[in-house]
């Protein structure tokens, strides 16, 4: 079938609630590359949204799916253990952010182990309400809808959805409204923790601590903007949760396994989570994902209360052990940070030079989860035309946020000469959408809301 025939085909046939980047169809993937039918090829920023974490393909993890499909193809958890289950356990255990993670339970997606980890966190508590944070993102599952708070779209029209959930602000120093009121100068290393009395406010008028089961929180908000926690926040979250009786649970989907220049994010600030939800990268594109916690945690649930048909698939558990063996022996993580770095060096000279700093409005994140924030106005979105400009220019790459974001999403294991590709495309196009833009058509910040 034609590429033309293909892709109406696609635009009749699959549900139209599916947003995507673009009509085309892709027929290959090869590290940091895809390649489209008709013969296009693309440098890839945008990693299935972090889940080629090791590039398309990957040799090992490929060889390993290979293998594991001769062998046993499902192992359904319910009947027996089978044995890559328990390997990749064996290799997760020694690489987790803190000792007392280390009882696993696999499923299928990020949406049912974040569900997974309310079910843990209720069930052991035996308290009902869940708190999470404003821009967040947990999923698109009738329970997660109802903790996500990035955008209005992923949950509107599906009403009513899980009742129990409170969300508080997420300290994003770029868009805090105390920050803006001292003049606009923000910064995350001078945070006010306004989000902390927040949260204390919402205790005491809202979910009081006796009724609260678990803060849920990405520490790099995802889907709402590829933002760091603030120094100082985790751990006074915390030592509210110690205080209080509520568990801790640090969702890592998006930023788990390397992809913030430590093998989970939560490491950059030390902080102990009850609770880890961990999936995408977990094993390269093969459908898998999980949550950890202690022994003693795990262990109050009733013997078939947790399962599932497909949860912790054997061909997917054979992949996620080829990925953990892949990080040590390709040391990924310095990859990562090497990479980063060049990638932060980058976004800081656009910030301060003169031919683009008009447009923008913030440039954050860690390792090789970066994003750059564009001032709006009445021109509409410039991450957009930035998005569309490289995507022209042979890269595809990712929007995210109600606020004007771009977010850099590579390969953890990309190659210098790629990333230094895929920063001169991405110049060339905030060059040349900047040079577009009227002085009128630029806000001093990036208030404007998709």
């Amino acid at each position: 079938m034609a590429t033309s025939k293909l892709s109406q085909f696609g635009l009749q046939h699959v549900a139209r609630g599916i947003g995507r980047l673009t009509p085309e169809v892709i027929e290959s993937g090869s590290g940091s590359h895809v390649t489209m039918v008709g013969g296009k090829r693309y440098l890839d920023f945008t990693m299935g949204i972090g889940v080629a974490n090791l590039g398309h393909c990957h040799p090992k993890v490929t060889k390993a799916i290979q293998s594991q499909v001769g062998q046993l193809l499902h192992g359904q958890v319910n009947i027996a253990f089978q044995k890559p289950y328990l390997e990749l356990v064996e290799q997760l255990i020694p690489i987790m952010p803190h000792k007392s993670l280390d009882t696993f339970f696999f499923w299928n997606s990020g949406s049912e182990a974040v569900e997974a980890a309310v079910k843990l966190a209720r069930h052991a508590t035996k308290k009902q309400n869940i708190i999470v944070m404003q821009g967040s993102y947990h999923g698109r599952t009738m329970g997660t809808m109802a903790m996500t708070r990035s955008k209005t779209v992923y949950g509107q029209g599906f009403g009513p959805l899980m009742p129990g959930v409170f969300s508080v602000p997420f300290p994003y120093c770029a868009q805090c409204s105390v920050a803006q009121a001292s003049g606009g100068k923000y910064s995350s290393s001078n945070c006010c923790m306004d989000p902390i009395r927040q949260l204390e406010v919402l205790l005491k008028q809202e979910t009081a601590p006796s009724d609260t089961a678990a803060i849920v929180i990405e520490p790099v908000l995802g889907e709402g903007g590829y933002v760091p926690a603030a120094p100082g926040y985790l751990e006074r979250v915390r030592e509210i949760c110690d205080k209080n009786g509520i568990l801790l649970v640090a969702d890592e989907v998006q930023s788990g396994f390397g992809r913030t220049g430590k093998m989970f994010a939560i490491e950059h600030w030390g902080v102990r989570p009850d609770i880890l939800v961990m999936a995408k990268g977990i094993a390269n594109g093969m459908p898998l994902s999980g949550i950890v916690a202690r022994k003693d945690l795990m262990d109050t649930q009733m013997p078939g209360s947790m399962g599932g048909t497909y949860g912790g698939n054997a061909v997917a558990c054979a992949a996620g052990v080829a990925v953990a063996k892949a990080f040590k022996e390709e040391r990924i993580l310095e990859n990562v940070n090497a990479r980063g770095q060049e990638l932060s060096d980058m976004l800081s000279k656009l910030r301060s030079d003169p031919k683009t700093a008009d447009i923008i409005h913030d440039v954050r994140g860690l390792g090789l989860m970066q994003a750059i924030e564009f001032k709006s106005g009445a021109a509409g979105s410039i991450g957009s035309k930035v998005q569309a400009k490289c995507k022209e220019l042979g890269m595809l790459i990712l929007t995210t946020s109600i606020y004007d974001t771009l977010r850099f999403i590579p390969a953890l294991n990309i190659t210098k000469e790629d990333m230094a590709k895929g920063c001169q495309i991405l110049k060339e196009a905030i060059e040349e959408v900047a040079a577009g833009q009227k002085p009128q058509e630029t806000a001093t910040r990036g208030q404007a809301l998709e």
